[in-house]
């Protein structure tokens, strides 16, 4: 997977365009916030921060313990907030793309309310979290893995892990033969 052509035809090379990715942007999409950012600040404010920012929906790409955000469900039970949780593990040999359409359907449905705002986290934002988002707009905004890559990219820095951004690149394969974009 060195290099892909975009929907515009240009050769890109999605290695170095995922290392190019700047790191001070914070927004991926309307309503998606960075969650490092906020844990910097310490874990006991996050609530309270999350609360803040206005965050209505929560999409933890790293639940469980072991190497992840121990935030699960019961973290958030006295909030108004709607939680999808992903038991996934930052590994090459990890099966991501199990995730990929229901966590593509939960951001979907949660941003066609424009007064929802979403949080798509793991423990640094750049691999597990990422690569569920791409999927999403790649499933549901009808973009290549590359597109994909760059649009997010150009908002901030990610870096799926490579076993990610091969089932990302089959997934990309499934819905151009499904679609024949």
């Amino acid at each position: 997977m060195a290099s892909h052509k975009s929907k515009t035809g240009t050769k890109i090379n999605v290695t170095k365009a995922v290392k190019e990715s700047s790191p001070v942007d914070e927004y991926v999409t309307p309503g998606g916030y960075e969650l490092e950012k906020i844990l910097n600040r310490g874990i006991k404010k996050l609530k309270i921060t999350k609360l803040r920012l206005g965050i209505t929906h929560i999409l933890n790409a790293a639940e469980g313990t072991w190497n992840n955000v121990d935030t699960g469900a019961g973290y958030y039970g006295d909030m108004d907030m709607v939680y999808y949780g992903v038991v996934a593990e930052d590994i090459t040999t990890f099966n991501l793309s199990q995730y990929f359409f229901s966590a593509a359907r939960f951001i979907e449905e949660t941003l066609s309310n424009p007064q929802n705002k979403l949080l798509v986290h793991c423990v640094m934002g750049r691999s597990r979290s990422a690569s569920l988002f791409l999927a999403f707009l790649m499933i549901c905004e009808n973009m290549t893995v590359v597109d994909a890559i760059e649009h997010v990219k150009r908002r901030r820095r990610i870096v799926p892990n490579w076993g990610f951004l091969k089932q990302l690149r089959e997934l990309d394969m499934q819905l151009y033969s499904s679609t024949l974009r």
